[in-house]
C-alpha cells in the first residue's frame, strides 16, 4: 500500500503584480502539522522598472517564514523592523493578536534588473499563544544547522529534528529541511521524523514506491515514519511537518485562527483601520471586497 496519500500540483495565483505557486492551503488537505500556507515565489525576472511591492497587510494567529534563493525583499512592519532578507535568511515574523507588514523591492534594485525567487510559508500559532504580543526575528544563514551525510546536503531552516535545532524561534514542534543533493541517492530519514510531513520538490525529481514525481508538486505522507524516497542526480526539496493541533484553524485572507470569531474580528479592526501602523508607509491592501485606494486615516 503507498504511503503517499496526497499529491498537490503547485497552482497560479495572482498576489499582486506577479504570480506565485500555490502549495498551500488545498481542498484536499488544509495544513500539514502547524503549517497552514505555502508559496513558491517565482523564479521571475523583473526589469528596471518592475519592482516587488506588496503594500501594508495585517496579520494574525500564525508566524511567517521567508526564505530566498535569489533575488532580495526590503520586509518594514508595525514593530518599526526595516530590514532586506537575501538568499539564505530567515525572516521570522510572528504575527500573535495583530502585526502589520509590507515587502518591496529594496530602493538600490528598484532601476535595475533583478530575479526573485523563494518561499513564502505560514506556520499556525497554538491556541494559548494566538493573541501573544507580535515578535519578529531575522536569522543569518550561519545559525541554520548544516551537515552532509551519505552523499545529501542538509540544512535545518526551522524546528528541532534528526539531532539538530535551527535558531529560528518556532512556537510548536516542527521541523523545515532543506536536502540537495548531486547524485542519486536513498533517503530513510523517517523514523527521526514526527507527526505530519510532506515533501516539495523545488527540482530534479524523486522515485517512490514505483513512481516519479517532478518539480513543483507536494508529497503528504500518510506516515512520515515510513518516509523513504530516492533522490535523483541534483535534486532539492524540502521536507516540513510536525505535531497538529487538536483544534482546526480557519484561514481567512491573511487570518488564521482557532475561531470564526477572532477572525471576524481581525476583519473589522482592518476596515476600521485599527491595527498598528508601519512606520514610513501610507499605502495598505485592502480587505477581500474593500473599496481600494483609500488611505491610512
Amino acid at each position: 500500500m503507498s504511503n503517499i496519500q496526497l499529491i498537490i500540483e503547485e497552482r497560479p495565483n495572482n498576489i499582486g503584480n506577479f504570480m506565485v505557486g500555490r502549495l498551500l492551503p488545498f481542498r484536499e488537505k488544509r495544513m500539514v502539522g502547524p503549517f497552514a500556507f505555502i508559496d513558491h515565489m517565482g523564479p521571475v525576472r523583473l526589469s528596471d522598472h518592475e519592482n516587488l511591492d506588496v503594500p501594508p497587510h495585517p496579520h494574525i494567529g500564525l508566524s511567517t517564514l521567508t526564505y530566498l534563493f535569489e533575488g532580495s525583499i526590503q520586509h518594514k512592519d508595525s514593530l518599526g523592523t526595516d530590514i532586506e532578507i537575501k538568499p539564505g535568511q530567515v525572516n521570522w515574523m510572528t504575527a500573535g493578536k495583530g502585526i502589520v507588514h509590507s515587502e518591496r523591492t529594496p530602493e538600490y534594485l528598484r532601476t535595475s534588473d533583478k530575479m526573485l525567487h523563494g518561499l513564502q510559508i505560514w506556520v499556525a500559532l497554538p491556541k494559548a499563544l494566538e493573541e501573544m504580543d507580535p515578535e519578529f526575528f531575522h536569522v543569518e544563514e550561519h545559525e541554520m544547522p548544516v551537515w552532509n551525510a551519505d552523499g545529501v546536503h542538509f540544512k535545518l531552516i526551522a524546528g528541532e529534528v534528526l539531532g539538530k535545532k535551527s535558531a529560528v524561534p518556532v512556537y510548536s514542534p516542527l521541523y523545515l529541511l532543506e536536502l540537495k543533493s548531486t547524485s542519486r541517492q536513498t533517503i530513510t530519514i523517517g523514523k527521526d521524523l514526527f507527526g505530519e510531513s510532506a515533501l516539495y520538490i523545488l527540482e530534479g525529481a524523486i522515485e517512490s514506491e514505483e513512481h516519479v514525481f517532478g518539480p513543483k508538486q507536494i508529497l503528504v505522507a500518510k506516515d512520515s515514519k515510513l518516509c523513504e524516497f530516492v533522490m535523483q542526480e541534483n535534486t532539492t526539496v524540502y521536507i516540513f511537518g510536525g505535531e497538529a493541533f487538536p483544534e482546526e484553524r480557519t484561514i481567512y485572507w491573511n487570518f488564521v485562527a482557532s475561531s470564526k470569531e477572532k477572525i471576524e474580528e481581525a476583519k473589522s479592526r482592518w476596515l476600521e483601520q485599527s491595527f498598528p501602523k508601519v512606520p514610513g508607509e501610507t499605502e495598505f491592501v485592502p480587505l477581500p471586497n474593500q473599496v481600494p485606494g483609500v488611505k491610512f486615516k
